[in-house]
């Protein structure tokens, strides 16, 4: 699909004040046929906690029954009681980490999601976020159905209700076929592990195989091939654009029932959101990452002294830039590790020092000198002005920022918290305008095609790309149904008021 009308589409919990990068999306994990199903879930959960970090929880079947836990918060605070394990028997288990995309941080909307229909048990983990969620809503709605949450992956399960089809696949891939959007699914039946990609492939989804004596047991699904690692499981392949494995006691069986598409994979999986130690459709990410970094050093390298890295995500670009700026690269800013999510009341006193309690200036190594800051991404320009201010503070000569991706313009609708268009830096002001607003003495972006160029692709082709990168294009790949009806709403709105 073409660019959307430029009137933003609002969720009220992409409003974050201190968010100054786009957010995490969410992670799924599945395990079938292996004994303590359900700590390997939470391990895989543990590696994939930078997905989401609002909420987590594991379904498990143990052959008879499901079992379901829960909550609000950290894997750790939520499974590290083995207690907690041990009432998840099962061979069979699915968990999810939320990072909410659309509804509210409330226990009702944290994933797997579980309902009881005809043919048993079903549990859904959702990763991505669907563009006509609201529309279906409101037609199952009309049609009796009854929502216990806001959030959208419920949707797949109400779809999944009311379809004529007699197997549980069938009502699947019923239900696929009515939505639109990204997303990457595990379920599980008492019959199978399922997991599914949209034909787009925008969001990730792999298959594992986990060490085990079980003649036909010991399949993982996983959103990154870190969490493969935390278990021991050796990475089998990448799941298909499009495709749905069916997992169960006779192995694995592969379903495609759409027509092939040009995969779109996120290519901000690369930049910022899949741990640095997965490898993402095939390529390390770190080294992608440093690949970045060099090639933005390429592009554009003013006089400096000192590469320094904007903790943590900044990390890799920032050593590829240094190596091939020829420069040393150092840690001239500390990240405080300790600090949580909810330290202090967030007052508008106190949310002004929230750089000061994450980020300190490392004084000895930038005094002085002309400094090139490296971050993964500008959004608001909130933290990266606090930034730039605290390292001139320290005695920096001068300051420059290089960012590792092209300036964020549009907002995600496919499973990434962004602020709406207006309140993107990016999205009103051009680079000049920008650096001024954060205080550097220079700013520069990698170009679209230096960031296709890193990833191991062509030059980005516009007829078509081989990435989803509409945060920076406003090339949106799948229609953007809510997002238009809103805008509708929002403009016939104002023709009445006026």
């Amino acid at each position: 699909m073409g660019r959307p009308d430029e009137t933003a589409f609002t969720h009220p919990e992409m409003d974050h004040p201190d968010g100054d990068h786009p957010h995490e999306e969410c992670g799924v994990f599945g395990v079938w046929g292996a004994a303590d199903a359900s700590a390997l879930t939470a391990l895989g959960l543990h590696a994939l906690q930078h997905r989401g970090q609002e909420a987590s929880g594991i379904v498990s079947f143990d052959g008879e029954k499901f079992h379901n836990h829960r909550g609000l918060g950290l894997v750790g605070d939520n499974f590290s009681d083995a207690r907690v394990i041990a009432a998840l028997p099962g061979r069979a288990a699915i968990g999810h980490n939320r990072y909410a995309t659309t509804g509210d941080t409330v226990l009702r909307n944290v994933q797997p999601l579980y309902a009881d229909f005809e043919f048993g048990g079903l549990a859904v983990g959702h990763n991505g976020n669907l563009t006509n969620a609201m529309a279906l809503r409101r037609a199952l709605v009309r049609r009796g159905c009854l929502f216990q949450s806001t959030t959208d992956s419920e949707v797949f399960v109400h779809l999944i209700a009311i379809s004529l089809y007699s197997t549980v696949v069938d009502r699947l891939i019923d239900a696929l076929k009515q939505v639109q959007g990204a997303y990457s699914l595990v379920s599980l039946t008492g019959e199978a592990l399922i997991g599914v990609r949209d034909p787009f492939g925008v969001r990730p989804l792999i298959l594992g195989r986990l060490p085990t004596p079980a003649k036909d047991g010991g399949w993982v699904l996983a959103s990154e091939t870190c969490a493969l690692d935390i278990v021991g499981a050796e990475f089998v392949r990448d799941i298909e654009p499009g495709e749905i494995v069916v997992i169960d006691d006779s192995g694995v069986r592969s379903i495609k029932p759409w027509a092939k598409q040009p995969s779109r994979f996120c290519i901000f999986e690369y930049i910022y959101f899949a741990r640095p130690d997965s490898i993402v459709e095939g390529t390390p990410v770190y080294e992608v990452r440093k690949r970045i970094g060099a090639e933005l050093a390429r592009e554009s390298h003013p006089d400096a002294d000192v590469i320094v890295p904007v903790p943590d995500s900044g990390v890799p670009a920032a050593i590829g830039y240094a190596a091939e700026a020829g420069l040393p690269f150092e840690l001239g800013i500390i990240r405080n590790h300790y600090v949580g999510r909810t330290f202090i009341e967030p007052t508008d006193s106190i949310r002004n020092l929230g750089v000061k309690l994450k980020h300190s200036a490392n004084r000895a190594l930038i005094e002085g000198k002309r400094v090139v800051l490296v971050d993964d991404s500008i959004v608001r320009g909130t933290t990266s002005r606090k930034i730039v201010e605290m390292v001139r503070a320290a005695g920096a000569a001068e300051v420059h920022m290089r960012i590792s991706s092209p300036p964020t313009t549009h907002s995600c609708f496919y499973g990434i918290d962004t602020p709406e268009r207006e309140k993107l830096l990016a999205a009103r002001n051009d680079v000049d305008a920008m650096a001024r607003i954060i205080g550097v003495d220079s700013l520069a972006f990698i170009s679209i095609d230096g960031l296709y160029r890193a990833v191991g692709a062509d030059n980005r082709d516009p007829k078509r790309p081989q990435f989803c990168d509409a945060c920076f294009t406003g090339d949106y790949p799948i229609p953007l149904t809510d997002f238009a009806a809103a805008t509708n709403d929002r403009q016939l709105s104002l023709l009445a008021e006026g």
